[in-house]
């Protein structure tokens, strides 16, 4: 498309490799394109309202559930679901990954259906991802720890709480947010900067971190499953070590 001439708007994640995004990114450059990944949690009412008091996070909790369908399944629940999250914290923690650990297992599909992450930041904000595609029901929620404030967002509810310690005592509010719709408000974004010619307000260069950091929890899932898979074959033998 773009050797014809086109803007872009693909869905997440940007390609399903680094190298092919990083290409992507590149011919985007070269044809002075817009391209733009559909992480649509970056226009959710609710985390536009975030980012405007999220200052130094020390600590994000996140899970994404949903119930079992076998669409979306050519690729495991990190970079079907749980990159969505990672998108949004890396977004909002913006400092370089210091290290991640991940574990996962695959149930009914060929790929992980559960995974849980844990990231260090440089920054040393640490942030809990968990995910399943499996659930009995649906659950996108994100918790934000920082000095001055706790505040819990309900993606699909759209309702958020902000709790902040006032003189020696825990003050509970909900925090106002607009009602909208978070796939039109993203169409509109990229309509906007494809007529005003500016940058998309989610750039492709986001969306790649995004992918390789859910690269990355994707390999280290593979490396738990392979050690359990030991472990069931050699009971006790990692614990002899």
């Amino acid at each position: 498309m773009m050797d014809r001439g086109y803007h872009l708007l693909v869905e997440k994640p940007i390609t399903d490799n680094v190298p092919h995004a990083r290409e992507l990114l590149r011919l985007a450059e070269k044809s002075d394109l817009l391209l733009q990944v559909g992480h649509v949690e970056r226009f959710n009412p609710g985390i536009l309202e975030l980012e405007k008091i999220v200052k130094e996070p020390r600590f994000i909790e996140c899970h994404r559930n949903a119930p079992f369908q076998p669409r979306g399944t050519e690729v495991g629940v990190v970079l079907d679901l749980m990159i969505h999250d990672l998108d949004i914290i890396l977004y909002l923690v913006s400092s370089p990954v210091a290290s991640l650990e991940a574990v996962g297992a695959t149930v009914l599909s060929k790929y992980e259906d559960i995974a849980n992450a844990r990231i260090k930041f440089k920054s040393g904000c640490i942030a809990n991802i968990t995910t399943s595609r499996i659930s009995p029901s649906k659950m996108r929620k994100i918790r934000i720890f920082q000095d001055d404030a706790y505040i819990s967002l309900d993606y699909m509810a759209q309702t958020a709480q902000i709790y902040r310690k006032e003189a020696g005592r825990i003050i509970a509010d909900e925090l106002p947010i607009p009602r909208g719709e978070s796939l039109k408000l993203e169409l509109e974004s990229f309509v906007e900067a494809v007529r005003l010619g500016g940058k998309p307000q989610v750039p492709a260069e986001g969306s790649l971190a995004a992918l390789e950091v859910a690269v990355a929890v994707t390999e280290e899932v593979a490396k738990s499953e392979k050690r359990l898979a030991k472990i069931q074959e050699n009971p006790g033998e990692e614990w002899e070590r």
